[in-house]
């Protein structure tokens, strides 16, 4: 690959990115939800499973302990989240789905979905495939 395609596909990614945040901030506020997409990554791991440490939520989200410790912060802050003493070493705290955080799952899942959806209009199944192919491959490189 060229130097300029390279470049062209690290804006073009970067693009995608940030339109997608944008559509789902738009469709957060629109539902009355009031969470970002940051938040929303966070809280998607606890609905999968609840009552996991900070570092547990860095490793599946890629932030920094830095960032997830304001992620949580806010969350908490919101009502979302409680951080719950381990049982058996004081010094790590779980992080806790509260009521009113769990009752959120099925709207923010719905309303992700439905930007999902408008965003693959048009893109078959098999490009889809494609698509995430490549993007796990850069992934792994990056990584590697």
């Amino acid at each position: 690959m060229q130097v300029k395609e390279r470049e062209v596909f690290s804006i073009l990614t970067g693009k995608i990115s940030s339109t997608i945040n944008r559509a789902l901030l738009r469709a957060f506020a629109k539902e009355g939800l009031n969470i970002t997409t940051e938040q929303w990554t966070v809280l998607a791991c606890l609905w999968k499973r609840d009552k996991v440490t900070q570092r547990e939520l860095c490793d599946l989200t890629r932030k920094d302990k830095p960032s997830m410790t304001r992620l949580i912060d806010n969350l908490e802050r919101n009502k979302m989240v409680v951080r719950v003493s381990h049982a058996t070493d004081r010094r790590v705290n779980l992080i806790h789905l509260t009521q009113f955080g769990a009752s959120l799952h099925k709207k923010v899942t719905n309303v992700v979905q439905s930007v999902v959806d408008k965003s693959l209009t048009d893109v078959s199944a098999e490009e889809i495939v494609i698509a995430r192919t490549v993007l796990n491959k850069i992934i792994n490189n990056l990584d590697s």
